[in-house]
């Protein structure tokens, strides 16, 4: 099977069916996220750190999210990496989704309860995460930082986000982050979730499709 094409498309080709995807992916994406931190049993790297500025400075998640966000896009400048719609509709919508959700959904007591939230959480995780990169509107900041390291020093992404998400997951543990069975199962998921629901989600011009078939 050929890869998927994820190469940036512009806003103005189809943007009535490719903007609705976009905030739909990153509201579930808020939303997953926000699940995920009510289960308790772990989050995934950076939200380790989130939750560890969280709890330091009192501000909301959604609000240190944000806050995490621009200051990962100040280091696109010496990469000369250049935000898209996507980019900035990620900083907005993902942290106000969590903070929505964190405000309606209560936290479980039973164990039952939380594992099956923070399965369905990741699950959800993993399309919407491959919802809003198949619109082809531009990475995430992180994403971006990701692929922008990679691009500039020569490694691969693969190498490039372990080492990101190894220091990111070390300084949130140390800071008094939540690391447990669900950062684990998240790191293991989520690639192969998104991957899996990325052919079914992913925009092609027309022109890309009959190829493709």
């Amino acid at each position: 099977m050929a890869p998927t094409n994820l190469s940036p498309v512009p806003l103005r080709t189809s943007p009535g069916r490719r903007l609705p995807q976009l905030f739909t992916g990153l509201v579930i994406y808020g939303f997953s996220t926000g699940l995920q931190i009510e289960a308790a049993l772990g989050l995934s790297p950076w939200d380790v750190l989130h939750e560890a500025l969280h709890k330091t400075t009192g501000l909301s998640f959604g609000t240190v999210t944000a806050l995490t966000s621009l200051l990962v896009l100040l280091c696109w400048i010496p990469i000369r990496q250049r935000p898209g719609v996507g980019t900035i509709a990620n900083v907005l919508l993902v942290s106000t989704s969590i903070d929505l959700t964190l405000w309606l959904v209560p936290a479980p007591e039973a164990m039952a309860t939380r594992i099956v939230l923070m399965v369905v959480a990741v699950g959800l995780n993993g399309l919407a995460t491959a919802a809003y990169i198949g619109v082809r509107l531009g990475p995430g900041p992180r994403d971006g930082l990701m692929t922008g390291v990679s691009a500039k020093t020569g490694y691969s992404i693969r190498w490039v986000r372990t080492g990101i998400e190894v220091i990111v997951l070390a300084t949130g543990w140390l800071l008094g982050g939540t690391v447990g069975v669900g950062t684990l199962l998240y790191a293991l998921a989520i690639g192969p979730l998104a991957q899996a629901f990325l052919p079914f989600v992913t925009w092609r011009p027309q022109a890309e499709a009959k190829i493709g078939h």
